[in-house]
């Protein structure tokens, strides 16, 4: 009996323990699945999250290209101040820009959105292609720009004669044919490739070998980007020189300062003084010599504008390049954050561009302005307007205005004399 005891005794703690164990087993089975589903509804939470950043930051970065680029085409078309010719590079400039918006970035936001290739092997060549071209094309803009800009300030004997509308025509068209050569036929052709590269289902990679990203990457940044350093040093060099010209011969640090409120434009033909500069110290002046010193800080403050935009497109660029060289050429790895991010960064400089022009620039900020209360208020039904009418600064005297008030008083009596002559010989 005391042994049967025993035994029915130790099956049933041993089916204690056997319930216990399982049951900690199913607890922890159901704590284990209750953990992962939290972890997947947290890794969703957070894809959903990232999405909506990408999406939010690449969107943004695609509507500000096309509509802060077409306010620039628009401004410069409705104001007759601003048609001078270096804006027709701008112009242009902004044309490319508008058009990497819409044929480049929309492409590569879809594949970093989605994660995979959602066109034909036809549209991934001709993306790459156009990614090719339009960023060459942009890059080629401003090396027409700063050559512009050399021959105003540095040469300015010789700027009406070389940079002629025909001229500036023909470095256009040279500038939208010359990005073609890098892109199309070699891309087209599997020119650019490694022998290597498979074409896989739903992927559009970009696989190149060395000497064509040495090449492409030479013709599209690196060149002419040497030229533009080059040329913007000169062209500084030589502002500096002729600001201490001016400062020396004037003698009145006001004329070069102007208190905040210099007279800026692109290049267009500002043709007043605010009152403060008319006094006594200018009494020795000559509107022929205002002139002269009104557009060469007008210049001066062209080229230090697009020097901002040189600078800010290098800065824009050179991560992309340089990723670019290194990981095809030399074969560093990067992760994959690190080609999105150096893309994109290259891409936001399109949308930069209409925000230098407005915040550094004086007729464009008022011509955008203008612009945007044409488009949004009640003043669209009015003609255009020069930027004559628009000037926000303090009340101004043109040049004979101004040249009058310096000789007031002899110019005065000079005409009351020949009034009383003209009174008395007809009486």
């Amino acid at each position: 009996m005391g042994s049967k005891g025993e035994s029915e005794s130790y099956m049933y703690s041993s089916n204690l323990v056997s319930t216990a164990i399982s049951l900690n087993l199913s607890l922890g089975n159901a704590s284990s699945s209750v953990n992962a589903t939290i972890a997947e509804d947290d890794q969703k939470w957070t894809d959903v999250v990232l999405f909506v950043f990408k999406a939010t930051v690449m969107g943004m970065i695609i509507i500000g290209a096309i509509f802060g680029n077409l306010l620039v085409i628009v401004s410069v078309m409705r104001h007759r101040k601003l048609r001078i010719i270096t804006n027709y590079f701008v112009v242009s400039l902004a044309f490319a820009d508008i058009l990497v918006a819409i044929a480049v970035m929309t492409f590569n936001a879809s594949l970093q959105l989605t994660g995979h290739w959602m066109f034909s092997q036809f549209m991934c060549d001709v993306w790459n292609s156009l990614d090719v071209y339009f960023s060459t094309a942009s890059i080629l803009h401003l090396c027409c720009i700063s050559v512009d800009r050399y021959y105003a300030i540095v040469k300015p004997l010789k700027y009406p004669i070389n940079m002629t509308k025909r001229v500036v025509a023909l470095m256009l068209v040279n500038t939208w044919l010359a990005p073609a050569v890098i892109s199309f036929p070699p891309i087209f052709c599997g020119w650019y490739t490694t022998k290597d590269h498979q074409i896989r289902p739903n992927e559009c990679n970009f696989e190149v070998n060395p000497w064509y990203a040495l090449f492409s990457s030479s013709v599209s940044f690196w060149i002419p980007c040497t030229i533009m350093i080059f040329t913007y040093l000169a062209i500084f060099k030589e502002a500096n020189r002729q600001e201490k010209q001016i400062h020396s011969r004037l003698g009145n640090p006001a004329l070069l300062q102007h208190n905040g409120e210099v007279l800026s434009s692109s290049g267009g033909s500002s043709k007043t003084l605010t009152l403060h500069e008319v006094g006594p110290m200018h009494a020795q002046s000559t509107p022929t010599k205002d002139r002269n010193i009104i557009k060469m800080k007008r210049e001066h403050k062209a080229a230090r504008t697009l020097g901002i935009i040189m600078g800010t497109f290098i800065l824009c660029w050179l991560p992309f390049f340089s990723w670019y060289v290194t990981n095809t050429v030399f074969g560093v790895e990067y992760p994959d954050v690190v080609m999105i991010l150096v893309f994109w960064v290259g891409y936001f400089n399109s949308t930069l561009n209409p925000l230098i022009y407005a915040y550094f620039n004086r007729e464009f900020r008022e011509a955008f302005r203008n612009t945007l209360q044409c488009a949004f208020c009640s003043l669209c039904r009015r003609p255009p307007s020069d930027l004559d009418a628009l000037d926000m600064r303090r009340p101004s005297l043109r040049y004979d205005d101004r040249t009058r008030s310096v000789y007031s008083e002899t110019y005065l009596k000079h005409i009351d004399r020949r009034r009383s002559s003209e009174l008395g010989s007809s009486l």
